[in-house]
């Protein structure tokens, strides 16, 4: 628990405090958001703020989590100090094959976001990278981070990830390994997606991921009072790391707490497609290793809801020339037919905050008294 608490903590305080000096940093560069003429008019009173806010999250979320690991260490240090050395100092530096794994993935996605957005600012044009080269990047990350999901077993013989489709835990027969692997790539690059379309309103997509990763935080510490590796129960969780899972969760949610300080309506920083990717990525990677892959589609519900939109757009106007929403994704709709931004905001949270309480009770569901 303390771990969790570190994290957070950590990854709040360079999330309030690194924010500013990045949004001085972009204005004096003139790394400012463009806007799509065709969006609706009042994002084109947002042109020029400040965008590539991710790469404070993914500061946050890096210290918070290996500060997290680094904290036991710097206590018994002092201890040791203080007691005039008759404490046993643990060097031991800790953070486990499930945690390295997404916290990669998490990186390695807003790395791929960063390139977008700064070929945008650089080109001064709504579009980043090629979808080609886009898609390569996420593939290239989304496949290093499902192999290696494969790898690592524990004394126990748990791996980060497992080749069973799962829900609340593992079922049904394995995947073969390339299966495994296509299946992981479908989401990893369709939920970084998802945020991405998520992310057209101040503060939306960063406080319905804030929701999703305090699931994973409730998730990943009952999977931990339940794990198989320290009690043998016919409903025990074969999770490797739960534990560092949900410090992991906790580092991203300390990481986008501080940044919504700045992004909540009127956003003064965007968190641009650094921090969309990533933390598309951050949530899937969370899912993969809990064992609750499909959970997501009901945990990030509102993610899934914006992207459901897009999609029956796009096949309603291929097939008939008409569109069923006046303007997709989803919120896009709602602002052109004359919601305030803050109201859309708020109940898309509110939504989310439903899905999330839905999911939490899907989870513990299997642990109510019949």
């Amino acid at each position: 628990m303390t771990g969790i608490l570190v994290a957070s903590a950590l990854a709040l305080l360079v999330s309030l405090l690194g924010t500013p000096l990045l949004m001085r940093i972009l204005r004096r560069y003139g790394y400012g958001q463009h806007i799509r003429e065709e969006g609706p008019e009042a994002h084109h009173d947002k042109r020029g703020t400040p965008t590539m806010g991710g790469i404070v999250i993914i500061a946050g979320a890096v210290v918070g989590y290996f500060g997290a690991h680094l904290a036991p260490v710097v206590i018994e240090l002092v201890r040791f100090v203080f007691d005039s050395g008759h404490t046993e100092v643990d060097w031991a530096f800790h953070p486990t094959a499930s945690g390295l794994l997404v916290m990669g993935l998490f990186v390695g996605l807003g790395l791929v976001g960063f390139l977008d957005d700064f070929i945008k600012i650089f080109m001064q044009r709504s579009l980043g990278l090629r979808s080609g080269a886009k898609m390569a990047g996420q593939a290239v990350v989304g496949i290093g981070f499902a192999y290696g999901a494969t790898q690592f077993p524990n004394n126990y013989t748990y791996t980060p990830g497992s080749q069973h489709l799962s829900f609340l835990r593992d079922f049904g027969p394995p995947m073969l390994l390339p299966v495994f692997v296509i299946w992981a790539l479908l989401l990893i690059v369709g939920f970084s997606n998802a945020v991405n379309l998520t992310d057209g309103l101040d503060g939306l997509a960063t406080g319905a991921t804030i929701l999703a990763l305090v699931a994973y935080v409730i998730i990943g510490n009952w999977q931990l009072r339940q794990s198989c590796v320290n009690v043998l129960e016919p409903n025990c969780y074969t999770v490797r790391d739960p534990l560092d899972l949900a410090v992991v969760a906790a580092a991203g949610l300390g990481g986008c707490i501080g940044f919504l300080w700045y992004n909540a309506p009127p956003a003064k920083i965007f968190m641009g497609d650094t921090g969309s990717l990533a933390l598309g990525g951050l949530i899937v990677g969370l899912a993969i290793t809990t064992r609750t892959e499909l959970l997501i589609l009901v945990l990030g519900g509102l993610f899934v809801l914006i992207t459901a939109s897009v999609m029956v757009q796009v096949s309603f106007f291929r097939l008939t020339g008409r569109r069923v929403l006046r303007m997709a994704p989803l919120q896009h709709h709602f602002e052109l037919k004359g919601w305030a931004e803050t109201t859309i905001v708020i109940r898309f949270w509110i939504i989310q905050g439903l899905f999330v309480g839905i999911g939490i009770g899907l989870f513990y569901l299997e642990w109510m008294p019949r």
